[in-house]
């Protein structure tokens, strides 16, 4: 009975389970209170508490009327007049970070990641006793985009703007910066928010489909309109609302929103409309070329592919099991690149202390983004008995994957060469400058005087000591690229706290505190029987042609010369695409180790692009010369159309 107990434990939760976890919530979080409160080893981290406050975290950043069971005492209400000048209820949603503007691109994310979250991990956070928290926390986003969708073609992207709020340091009880709203519709499309937010609004709809069928339906009918409207009228929404450009702007493009919202369309309806959608558009929208390292508010592609492998490995592919088992080499592809398995310069770099390393601005974004789909897809693999991943370098099993994102929080909370947590109210030394306007300033509570703009620069902002008022469970910024970090309040690339780093961190910390898959005969954490092994060989080895690379390169020395005692080399690069009849857009080349010029290529935010199109069966070529082997190039990404 209790290894029955166990076995269900460690399964991902499902709309049809949510009303039973809901009954038994307080039955396992008075049971939880008596029990050791350690999450399964990984340094003596306890992931309970960790996983308590990073939900906390949330009610410090809501925006509106705060309800009665408000567990931040020192928040109070706030942007009570959002959306009047527009004839529209903007009243309620999340701040994205220490500032006081609401940007949907985030939130809507934010809310995605909580609901996957939920979703996957709902029983382990119903035995930890705050699986009522998550799904408030959900909600109190859900319900914002409700309010911010008021008509079919219409979506407010936006509340306040990032200029006139960074001018300030104010309290958000004392905010005096515009409040403006800023809405899409089709003569001002977002392709990208809208399908953001109605991949929100599937995933929530999944959260509540049992508890309050009538308020998934609500949400489920707003997701399909917004999905339907971000389709329909294709565009950046940055583009509709420059403002957003220099905060949230979208580089990534809309293909991956587009997708990402048929994906949970498909999970939260299984409609075989969304299905196709997600495997005919594969190719055009990017979903089957791109194969990133990096997953995030702007970029969803592994996200993506991560859901698509899913119902591959659940059996629920269909027709389109070819162009899934495509989508699966680019989750595979992800997963290598953070395991170090991928080779020539594709690998995500990592710090001495083995830390993930995206970027020095907010790192740890990734770092948690990252851990949660590593966690995910471990599971899934393990549970549609697939035993390895098809890394370049070497195969990885599932439980790598798991390893890796403990490792990783294991890092935030404490388990690295500084001792620090980088959790706020976790551990014994901790973040006291957090970037954040609410926390650093007294609370309107202890002191209701206005705060002003410069007085809360003058006063607050450059104060030396602590913050008066406790984050706790934000996750902040993180550590630059050896390690180093300075708590300092202006430091605001490391010490500036987002609610989209603690959204998937909440779902990893459920899965360590249950406590299945970390140490020896657990469950998840085993080594395979050769049954498991085999029938994984014979998954990842299914359809080969329909996996095979379609734009491949070739690289040669053309030249050699000597110049001042070294030796240079020309190098010729040819690119081809080998589909029959498909041209390659947005060919993305990541070049690696090179010491010299380029020529041939644009630079873009993921290493290089070809300046043209590649038709079907065309080859392009560039060059670079340096005084060294050749260097590393790859192909990162690109679209079939």
């Amino acid at each position: 009975m209790a290894r029955g107990r166990a076995a269900s434990a460690c399964a991902s939760s499902s709309s049809s389970s949510m009303a039973n976890l809901l009954r038994l919530a307080v039955v396992l979080a008075i049971a939880a209170t008596v029990r050791v409160a350690r999450g399964g080893g990984g340094g003596g981290h306890d992931y309970r508490k960790a996983l308590s406050k990073s939900i906390l975290y949330f009610e410090a950043q809501r925006s509106g009327v705060l309800p009665r069971n408000q567990r931040i005492a020192w928040r109070a209400n706030s942007g009570l007049a959002d959306g009047k000048a527009n004839g529209v209820d903007l009243v309620g949603g999340y701040y994205d970070a220490g500032d006081n503007v609401k940007f949907g691109f985030p939130m809507a994310f934010t809310v995605t990641m909580m609901a996957w979250s939920v979703l996957e991990y709902g029983r382990q956070m119903a035995a930890a006793g705050e699986l009522g928290h998550a799904m408030e926390a959900v909600r109190w986003g859900a319900d914002y985009f409700v309010k911010a969708h008021p008509e079919p073609d219409v979506l407010y992207a936006e509340v306040g703007d990032g200029d006139s709020d960074h001018s300030c340091w104010q309290r958000p009880e004392d905010m005096t910066t515009s409040r403006q709203a800023y809405r899409l519709d089709h003569q001002h499309p977002g392709s990208d928010l809208a399908g953001e937010t109605a991949a929100a609004l599937a995933a929530a709809s999944l959260v509540f489909r049992r508890s309050s069928p009538s308020y998934a339906d609500n949400l489920l009918q707003h997701s399909k309109q917004l999905f339907d409207f971000a389709d329909k009228y294709r565009g950046k929404y940055d583009d509709s609302i420059p403002v957003a450009k220099s905060f949230y702007g979208s580089v990534n493009g809309y293909g991956d929103e587009l997708l990402w919202a048929s994906a949970w369309l498909y999970q939260a309806t299984d409609d075989r409309h969304y299905l196709d959608y997600l495997a005919n558009n594969g190719d055009a929208l990017g979903g089957t070329g791109w194969g990133t390292n990096e997953f995030g508010w702007d970029v969803k592609y592994p996200g993506v592919q991560v859901l698509a492998a899913k119902f591959l490995l659940q059996g629920k592919a269909g027709q389109h099991a070819a162009v899934l088992a495509r989508y699966q080499q680019k989750a595979d592809v992800f997963a290598c690149s953070c395991l170090g398995k991928v080779g020539g310069g594709g690998d995500v770099a990592r710090t001495p202390g083995g830390l993930l390393y995206k970027r020095s601005w907010n790192n740890l974004q990734f770092v948690t983004g990252a851990s949660f789909l590593l966690a995910v897809y471990s599971d899934h693999l393990r549970r549609g008995r697939q035993a390895t991943v098809r890394c370049s370098a070497e195969p990885a099993r599932p439980s790598e994957l798991l390893a890796l994102a403990r490792s990783q929080v294991d890092y935030i909370l404490g388990s690295n060469p500084r001792g620090m947590s980088y959790m706020v109210g976790y551990g014994e030394r901790y973040p006291q400058h957090a970037h954040h306007r609410g926390a650093s300033i007294v609370s309107v509570k202890a002191n209701p005087a206005f705060v002003s703009c410069k007085d809360g620069y003058v006063s607050w902002f450059g104060r030396p000591g602590g913050n008066p008022n406790l984050l706790d469970g934000a996750v902040v910024g993180g550590p630059h690229e050896r390690d180093d970090f300075a708590d300092e309040r202006n430091n605001y690339q490391q010490t500036e706290v987002a609610t989209y780093n603690n959204a998937p961190l909440m779902g990893v910390l459920a899965r360590l505190a249950g406590g299945c898959g970390g140490g020896r005969g657990s469950r998840l954490g085993g080594h395979q029987s050769p049954q498991e092994y085999n029938a994984g060989v014979r998954l990842a080895a299914a359809d080969d042609d329909a996996s095979s690379p379609v734009v491949v390169i070739e690289q040669n020395a053309t030249r050699s010369w000597t110049r001042d005692g070294r030796m240079y080399h020309r190098y010729s690069v040819t690119v081809t695409n080998r589909s029959p009849a498909k041209t390659a857009e947005e060919v993305h080349i990541g070049v690696g180790k090179l010491h010299g010029p380029v020529w041939g290529l644009e630079r873009s935010r993921y290493g290089y692009v070809l300046p043209s199109t590649l038709p079907a069966g065309k080859t392009a070529a560039f060059a670079y010369t340096h005084a060294a082997p050749p260097a590393d190039v790859w192909v990162i990404g690109y679209k079939l159309v």
